[in-house]
């Protein structure tokens, strides 16, 4: 487990909150291990609802970049704690709400795509710098995204790394309300609590209509991870990423 992550349960909902606040919640494996644990026991236990939040001005910061020059230099890919994270949100069987304060990049975005609710703070920004890095999107984006804000919109923002606040993020259908940062964990909580209410069997049925099969996400999810494995060696992302560190010196 991690320290960084915390779980609590209450009322049939599942609390999960990062909470690496000096590294703006980048991910590290110790926490994609324990944010994969949060999800996965919550299908087996009596949890009506699970809610992702993170600090205020980070909700994730995306993974921890020094765990890609690990990857990388392993020729590893994709690390197994983050393929597991990806998979759990893929196949949860409870709702998810995301309480989104600050920034979110990389898997700080594209995990949201797999939520069924997003609050998002007036101060949320949204960004995925893959291909700059030289990399390609991952968590089953490539598959969702264009389903989701139609694909020149998931170009823009997957391929291109265009940025959206918390406006663009509502309009195109990545967040469904819009507040002030320090009311966002409380409109999260109200969200979660509505859909606890809800006749379990019913809204279990009718989220599977929605989101359909969880393997097809899956799938995607591997492809994704088999071609960032392969992006990850190349010439395009060990220049990016000694650029990255230089300017960081």
């Amino acid at each position: 487990m991690s320290e960084f992550v915390r779980v609590t349960d209450s009322a049939g909902i599942r609390e999960v909150r990062m909470l690496r606040a000096e590294k703006k919640n980048a991910l590290d494996f110790a926490m994609y291990d324990a944010l994969a644990a949060a999800l996965e026991s919550a299908n087996a236990a009596d949890i009506r609802c699970v809610v992702i939040g993170g600090v205020p001005g980070a909700f994730c910061a995306g993974n921890d970049l020094k765990d890609f020059q690990t990857m990388a230099a392993e020729r590893a890919g994709l690390g197994a704690p983050i393929v597991r994270f990806l998979h759990a949100l893929a196949r949860c069987e409870k709702p998810l709400v995301a309480a989104v304060q600050g920034i979110a990049v990389g898997v700080g975005t594209t995990m949201l795509l797999h939520c069924d609710y997003v609050v998002a703070g007036s101060d949320a920004r949204f960004m995925t710098p893959f291909v700059s890095l030289g990399l390609v999107p991952e968590a089953a984006s490539s598959l969702l995204a264009p389903r989701l804000m139609g694909p020149r919109r998931a170009f823009a923002l997957l391929v291109m790394g265009q940025p959206l606040d918390a406006q663009d993020a509502k309009a195109c259908g990545l967040a469904n309300i819009v507040c002030e940062p320090g009311a966002v964990e409380a409109k999260a909580r109200k969200a979660a609590e509505r859909i606890a209410s809800l006749p379990p069997d019913s809204l279990a049925a009718s989220r599977r209509l929605l989101r359909g099969q969880p393997e097809d996400i899956v799938a995607r999810i591997d492809e994704e991870a088999a071609q960032f494995r392969t992006r990850l060696n190349s010439e395009e992302a060990v220049a990016a990423f000694r650029a990255f560190f230089e300017r960081r010196k």
